[in-house]
């Protein structure tokens, strides 16, 4: 009679929690990032856009840009929406802009026009004219500091050469200050503000590409990497407990030494003890099989979103990594010909998307 009375009691009580927890509510936030490859207007200004004009080679008009904005809004409109998420980003990195009238006529654009997207973007001093930039919901974050922190590399520091068939096609122009011998590349930006009263630091980032060589070119990228380890380091000596998020196009892998050495970032949550420590989720995907991007049918994850350790845990009091992804609905793949199954890109006589998928992460927190 005992047993029976115990266990009527534990099934109660096991309904009652059960309950209890089917009743709490979360807010779910997607903070991603995306390449808007080559997001140009029409207007020739002097940063070597002479490509990106009407009478350039890419034949750049009016129409072809405004279809190329459309695009783009599209993807942002339904980045990582789903999965009990209906909402677009509330922080959005991203990279491959020409200057901040572009983002401008983009946050216009009627499919994200009601989100009331803010921007953060300073010129940065790389010679193809390409910056980076956070754009923010404003009812969602409010950003109280943003400066932009240049990466200084120097021509003396490139590798040892590759082979010939092993050097990356790029659309970056390299180009060096003669005078100073220094290989002028994109800033990274740093962001601090309130997500929902919760204060967090956004770092977004472009890394030197791979022109002339992954091997060659990987001591630029190495310093992109330790540059990034310098401000997360500042920022945790200023606040012990500082939510941090790195994200951008690293033209690197999780898998590279600017990557795993120069930031530290870690492959498993349980690898985390410092809350300056770092975890990349996007490693273990690069592990699965998945990709943003393809160079001679080789896949890679070369966009990449990171979290500080503050992130990590199962208290949703305050905003908690959930999980993340890589958005590749069919829409943005290419579907025929040479470069079928790649992201579906600009042609000369088509707008595309971008020849990166963009990638997403979900905070969550629990709604008192």
């Amino acid at each position: 009679m005992k047993i029976k009375n115990f266990i009527a009691a534990f099934v109660v009580f096991f309904a009652i929690n059960s309950a209890q927890s089917q009743d709490k509510k979360y807010i779910v936030h997607t903070v991603a990032f995306y390449n808007f490859e080559n997001l140009f207007d029409t207007i020739n200004q002097a940063n070597n856009d002479e490509e990106w004009l009407p009478s350039g080679a890419m034949n750049w008009t009016k129409k072809k840009y405004q279809k190329k904005l459309d695009n783009l809004s599209r993807v942002i409109a339904e980045l990582g929406t789903g999965d009990k998420q209906a909402n677009s980003p509330v922080l959005l990195g991203a990279c491959e802009i020409e200057n901040r009238g572009v983002l401008e006529d983009l946050v216009k654009q009627p499919k994200i026009a009601n989100k009331d997207y803010g921007i953060v973007h300073f010129d940065s001093p790389d010679k193809r004219g390409i910056d980076v930039a956070l754009l923010y919901q404003k009812k969602h974050f409010k950003p109280t500091s943003y400066v932009n922190i240049p990466l200084y590399i120097y021509r003396s520091m490139e590798g040892k050469g590759d082979k010939d068939k092993e050097k990356e096609e790029t659309d970056d122009k390299v180009e060096t200050d003669n005078s100073s011998d220094r290989v002028y590349t994109r800033d990274q930006l740093l962001v601090t503000g309130f997500l929902d009263g919760e204060e967090v630091n956004i770092i977004v980032n472009h890394w030197p590409s791979r022109s002339g060589g992954e091997k060659k070119s990987a001591p630029f990228r190495e310093a992109a990497g330790a540059l990034n380890r310098k401000i997360m380091d500042s920022l945790i000596k200023i606040n012990p407990n500082a939510k941090i998020i790195t994200m951008g196009d690293l033209n690197d892998g999780s898998y590279n030494k600017s990557v795993k050495m120069m930031i530290g970032a870690k492959l498993k949550k349980e690898e985390l003890k410092n809350n300056g420590d770092i975890f990349n989720p996007f490693e273990q995907m690069y592990k699965d099989g998945n990709a943003t991007l393809f160079h001679r049918d080789a896949g890679d994850i070369f966009d990449q979103i990171m979290i500080s350790k503050c992130f990590i845990g199962d208290d949703r009091s305050t905003f908690k990594f959930w999980k993340a992804g890589i958005y590749n609905k069919p829409f943005l793949i290419q579907t025929t010909g040479q470069y079928k199954g790649y992201p579906l890109r600009n042609s000369q006589s088509e707008p595309g998307f971008s020849d990166h998928f963009p990638v997403y992460i979900y905070l969550v927190k629990e709604v008192k």
